[in-house]
Parts: structure tokens; sequence; C-alpha cells
């Protein structure tokens, strides 16, 4: 819909050149409307107001020749940016509506702890945000989305879990908030949290618990 837009005020544009060179108007005494006013929504108050300053760096001289390469770098350039969209409002307004990514884990990147977001890029970790779980380990960031959604789509909630560890054969863990330790395998990794959540319901929580899960078809109890 936004190029099909785009493509009409071309359209619309030409006609009045063409229409301007029959009834033998100059050029120069055709006026292009200005951006005169440019709107961010969904991100803070300072972060809109950076990505913006931004923007107006470029100068833009109209609302017909808008950069709109440049300005999906700048969006871009936000890791707390998930999608955005851009739309012209005529004569002379453009708003920028964007979507925030999701905070998801905290995670040692660089020896720095940082926060991971559902856009897959590291945010600078913010002291406030302290229930998010801790990953453990050098995960691909997409082997971690991936397993995420395997989390999401099992019977074991996200939120119950306080840390997540990686190992180099591929493999996770995962330490729930009730001190219940559980060993995953590598392959069928959603059945078997479906297999631990009932097991589950069935022991009763107190000091740390292990269930490992790592063999086939067995669930062996440690605590």
């Amino acid at each position: 819909m936004h190029q099909r837009k785009g493509k009409l005020v071309l359209i619309y544009f030409l006609l009045l050149l063409i229409v301007a060179s029959i009834n033998n108007v100059n050029f120069s005494d055709i006026k292009f409307n200005r951006v005169e006013k440019i709107n961010i929504s969904g991100l803070n108050y300072l972060e809109n107001e950076k990505i913006l300053k931004d923007i107006n760096n470029l100068n833009f001289e109209n609302i017909f020749f808008l950069n709109s390469i440049k300005i999906n770098n700048i969006i871009n350039s936000n890791s707390l940016v998930e999608e955005f969209k851009v739309f012209k409002k005529y004569p002379s307004t453009i708003n920028i509506d964007i979507e925030k990514t999701i905070f998801l884990a905290k995670i040692n990147h660089d020896e720095k702890i940082l926060i991971l977001g559902s856009n897959g890029k590291f945010i600078k970790n913010d002291s406030s945000i302290k229930d998010l779980p801790y990953i453990f380990g050098n995960p691909e960031i997409s082997d971690f989305l991936n397993f995420k959604k395997i989390i999401e789509n099992s019977k074991i909630s996200y939120e119950a879990i306080k840390n997540i560890y990686f190992f180099k054969s591929d493999r996770w863990d995962l330490e729930l908030k009730n001190n219940i330790l559980i060993k995953l395998p590598k392959n069928n990794v959603k059945e078997t949290l479906d297999n631990v959540s009932e097991f589950m319901e069935d022991i009763s929580v107190g000091d740390k618990i292990i269930i490992d899960a790592r063999i086939e078809n067995q669930i062996i109890l440690n605590g």
C-alpha cells in the first residue's frame, strides 16, 4: 500500500509537468511541498528525538523526493526498533510508527552484560530491568531465537525461566525460578519439555532438583 501511494504521487507529478509544459508554465514557477513536520512514535521521548534529529540532518527539500534508504538506515541503526512504517501525509508531514523490540534475556557479549532483543540485536543493559533470564554460553543469536520459539510452543512458560545454559554440543539446559534444573536432549526438545512439564506436576518443589531428560523416553530425577 505504501509503495502504491508513492507510485501514484510520481504519476501525478509527471502529469503536472506535462500540463505545465502544455500551458507554457516555467518549471521554476512550480513549487514543491517541503517537509515541515516529522512525527515519530513507538519509543520513549529521548529515543524518538534522537531518531528525529538524525533524520532532520538529511535536510529534505520536499516530500516527493525522500531518500527512503537513508531513512531506513537511520531507524534500523537503533537497536530498540523491531519494525517500523513510514507514512507520507501530504502536503508536508511524515509519520513514522515504530514497534519496539521485546527484551528477551541478558547475555555476556564482548565482556559486557547486554540485553538481547527479539530483533536479534544487542541493547545496552538497563539495571532497572531485572526479570529477564540470563544466557550462559555463546550461542548464535539465530539458534537462541529458534530455541525460544520451541519453548513458547511447549508447556513450559518462558516467564518461569531463571537461567539458560548453552553447550558447545548444541544442547540446552533450563534453570527455572522454582530451583528446578532441566537437562534437555539435543533433539526432540519440544516433546521433552512437554513431558517434563507433566512430570513436574507430580513432584514437590523444595531444594534444587535436577530433571535429566537427555536420554530418549527417560526422565531421571536427582535432588
